[in-house]
């Protein structure tokens, strides 16, 4: 074999090997997209059982409705990295049925906010009704939420154990930021640093012994803090926050 075959076979086996690593990495990285932090059946099933509150698939986002009046008010909700949709539903669920919020829980690309680019229209399509829409998320669906928030039209954010990347502090949003005490992820250090992002008059509540994946019913979650409260005292704790945040006309501080 001359000189220039074996470089051209060294070259080829290389290029090989690295196009064999690239594979490998591109299929333990789907593997794992694809194997989301499951919703606790239980949870969910208080939510579906709720005469209040009315739920349908609709393929690309989940949508709760009040089956009493509805409010006009709509939130587009995006799950934390790799959580499962359904995991959401008990914890909004209370809102839903004082408030009658309508809420859109959407299916992110490949169970990551940061992969799905979809424009908000894609979401609030389910839910003609609505008025006014705001937009919001658990940890990093709270991320990109806040990318969400910049588009024409939306109200307000409100964000579950969560904190913006992009300066939001000049809009006239209304909104919600509610952390947990025992947040080992979106630790409340965390959450007060990426204040200034927010406009002034946001509403932050830190809700004492609750920890991250207590905003949603799917276990536990690696890196978070045991909490101090149970999943029931959680759920009440939001709905107060979230009820008295949506019911409030805005005449008074935020």
């Amino acid at each position: 074999m001359s000189r220039s075959s074996r470089t051209r076979h060294r070259v080829r086996n290389a290029v090989v090997a690295v196009l064999g690593v690239v594979l490998l990495v591109v299929i333990g990285f789907l593997a794992w997209a694809s194997t989301p932090m499951m919703g606790e059946r239980s949870a969910a099933l208080m939510a579906w059982r709720d005469p209040a509150v009315r739920i349908h698939d609709a393929g690309d986002a989940v949508v709760m409705e009040p089956t009493g009046t509805a409010s006009g008010d709509g939130l587009v909700f995006v799950p934390g990295a790799l959580v499962d949709p359904y995991a959401y539903l008990n914890k909004l669920s209370g809102a839903v049925a004082e408030t009658g919020l309508t809420v859109v829980i959407t299916k992110p690309t490949l169970n990551l906010a940061f992969f799905d680019q979809r424009p908000l229209s894609t979401f609030t399509r389910h839910a003609q009704q609505v008025t006014d829409w705001y937009v919001g998320g658990h940890s990093l669906g709270g991320v990109r939420a806040c990318q969400l928030a910049e588009q024409p039209g939306v109200t307000g954010l409100i964000l579950f154990g969560s904190y913006c990347a992009n300066d939001l502090s000049g809009t006239d949003l209304r909104v919600l930021s509610i952390g947990g005490t025992r947040d080992g992820l979106s630790t409340p250090a965390k959450i007060a640093a990426g204040r200034p992002l927010l406009p002034d008059d946001a509403r932050m509540v830190q809700i004492a012994g609750m920890d991250h994946a207590q905003f949603g019913d799917y276990g536990e979650q690696p890196g978070d803090r045991p909490a101090t409260i149970d999943d029931e005292t959680a759920r009440a704790r939001l709905t107060q926050a979230l009820s008295a945040f949506l019911r409030d006309d805005g005449s008074g501080g935020r």
